[in-house]
């Protein structure tokens, strides 16, 4: 939360706040008017035409939008952007004033293409104001902070279009809100233009498919920004059915709908909150299958649950007097909070792993597909309804299929499944002090080289590092059943002693060599086995023929804390007998970089026993 207090972050914070604020009071503004005061007749095409001309720039102008913002210093961007906004919010007064739906639909038309070009901004901007540990907490404030934008936008936007005189009103607040948010963008810091030499591509159907290419190089990526974009297929599917879930199955009031509208965005902010806390500054996406698997039990809760039918109307006091209904709310609640903890990871880890000199433009390519599944979920629920599915049939279809589509995301992106073990080793089983992190490089290849005290170090090691990275493992460890198609999809490299298997040993090398060349880590062991005793073994001679054919920096690691327990040799025989030890502290550190030219396995032993200290 200290970042709301810093120029760097709350400028940028509060204008992207009233920009989905006022966005918000016009959109449900137009729509109460066009419902209840314009017309009369075909108020529901009306009001879903809206909604689609809303979307519709996003398809016909993410990729431009990515291309400038790539292109351009992005504070500077922001500040035209406003300026526009408030030429919008002018046209739309006169709208009002005229009665004029063409004119408004217009103005809605041209809302939705100033929100396709700050879009690519909004996410972009942040790698370049916040370091890597606060990524985490600054999506999680402004996820917050959008849906509350939403929630409060659609709120009053319903309250000043329900006055008989409500042109003045309205106008008064669309100009105000989008004249604040031009002052206070005034204040962001420069985030300086990533690629000020690229060729702007203006046809939006090259440039859309040059940016899918681009992002589907990188399949963790592509991956990724599907699952942000099912999440917007399943907010909006629930959102969306929430005032008629209310009057058909709780049978409350109008305020009753809106109290769900506001629990599910509170949800959201809380699990956005609580993401953050448990992250404690580091990028973790093992909270992702965590999220989904809330997602899927408590949506598929709220559409089994038996809900008795009442004669009269409830208001929001009886709500919350009636268990039946409290347990309603209670999984909707739940299940927002678990969409935080999905959603805040997921835009924090695309925002760490892909190239800042394109990163825009991802952003671009996510926005179009969320604009995608977007429709596509209305369309779904139209076909649903017209099959003779009720809302809460619709909601079990959609958490059955979240569960479907988190566990093909998963298997593509082993990643998700590792980090999540990660994280349960780190705050259910033992507590882990990280110490010098920052040695290992943000970008470019290195190995990594530790000693091996218990089967668990690689889980250790990947809860606590910075990046991804591919672990050289023993192949008969690899080829487990059941868990080889995991060790497989996470890029783990198998490996065999020359007298075991050479050609396997060969391919060894050439994957290890392949990985470097790409600019990964590689994580080895050098000590060739878990150790017996607890002190670091002698060193294999392999790192040394590695570097040999791929010389890049060598980072010494060392676990201490883990000789003894359950998962160590200390007993002869590793997992024998009841797990001990729970909630140890395991100390994890890190070395200064050695030059490839430098290393030798004298050396690097030297170097990981100095580390380990002598804890055991």
């Amino acid at each position: 939360m200290d970042l709301i207090k810093q120029r760097r972050f709350a400028p940028y914070f509060l204008t992207q706040f009233l920009g989905a604020f006022n966005d918000n009071v016009f959109k449900n503004a137009l729509v109460i008017i066009l419902t209840y005061k314009i017309v009369s007749e075909h108020s529901s095409i009306l009001v879903n035409l809206a909604a689609v001309i809303f979307i519709l720039p996003f398809f016909l102008f993410s990729p431009l939008a990515g291309q400038i913002a790539d292109k351009y210093e992005k504070s500077a961007l922001i500040r035209k952007i406003k300026w526009i906004e408030i030429g919008i919010m002018g046209l739309g007064v006169l709208g009002l004033y005229l009665n004029s739906i063409p004119m408004l639909l217009c103005v809605l038309f041209l809302m939705g293409t100033q929100s396709s070009f700050f879009g690519p901004i909004k996410y972009s901007i942040l790698p370049q104001h916040l370091h890597s540990d606060e990524l985490m907490s600054g999506n999680a404030l402004v996820e917050a902070g959008t849906f509350l934008a939403i929630l409060f936008g659609t709120i009053l936007g319903g309250i000043l279009a329900g006055y008989d005189h409500y042109v003045m009103p309205v106008s008064i607040a669309v100009l105000s809100f989008s004249i604040l948010g031009r002052l206070v963008c005034q204040f962001i810091p420069e985030a300086q233009a990533e690629q000020p030499d690229l060729v702007v591509d203006h046809n939006p159907l090259r440039a859309g498919r040059d940016i899918f290419k681009t992002v589907a190089k990188n399949k963790v990526i592509l991956y990724t920004i599907f699952g942000i974009s099912w999440f917007w297929f399943f907010g909006a599917t629930f959102l969306t059915q929430l005032p008629n879930f209310s009057r058909d199955y709780l049978q409350g009031s109008p305020y009753v709908a809106t109290a769900l509208m506001a629990m599910f965005s509170i949800g959201i902010g809380l699990g956005s909150f609580i993401s953050s806390k448990l992250s404690r500054g580091k990028v973790e996406v093992g909270l992702v299958p965590i999220g989904a698997f809330g997602m899927t039990v408590f949506g598929a809760y709220l559409g089994l649950m038996d809900i008795p039918f009442s004669a009269t109307e409830n208001t929001i006091a009886s709500i919350f007097t009636q268990w039946v209904y409290i347990k309603a709310l209670l999984a909707l609640l739940l299940l927002s909070i678990s969409g935080g903890l999905f959603i805040v990871p997921l835009y924090a880890s695309v925002q760490h792993k892909t190239p800042i000199e394109y990163l825009s433009r991802t952003i671009a390519a996510n926005n179009i597909l969320n604009a995608l599944l977007m429709v596509i979920a209305g369309i779904f629920a139209i076909v649903c309804f017209a099959f003779g599915n009720s809302i809460q049939s619709l909601f079990t279809i959609v958490a059955l299929l979240n569960a479907v589509v988190g566990l093909f995301i998963f298997r593509r992106v082993p990643e998700f499944t590792m980090q999540l073990g990660a994280w349960l080793l780190m705050h259910s089983i033992y507590r882990i002090g990280k110490h010098d992190l920052e040695n290992i490089p943000d970008e470019g290849a290195a190995i990594l080289a530790c000693n091996h005290v218990a089967f668990v170090d690689p889980i250790v090691i990947g809860a606590v590092s910075p990046r991804p990275m591919r672990f050289v493992m023993y192949h008969k460890i690899y080829n487990l059943p059941l868990i080889h198609h995991f060790f497989k999809n996470a890029g783990a490299i198998p490996v065999a002693p020359m007298k075991e298997d050479p050609e396997l040993l060969n391919k060894a090398y050439d994957s290890i060599a392949k990985a470097l060349e790409n600019g990964e880590l590689v994580c080895i062991f050098p000590e060739g086995g878990l150790t017996p005793d607890g002190t670091v073994q002698d060193l294999k001679p392999g790192i040394e023929r590695m570097l040999e054919r791929t010389p890049v920096p060598v980072i010494p690691m060392a676990i201490s804390g883990l000789w003894g327990t359950w998962f160590s040799r200390h007993k002869g025989q590793a997992m024998k007998g009841w797990p001990r030890d729970w909630m140890k502290k395991i100390n994890v550190y890190t070395g200064k970089a050695i030059a490839p030219e430098d290393v030798t396995v004298t050396k690097l032993k030297e170097e990981i026993t100095k580390l380990r200290g002598e804890e055991l």
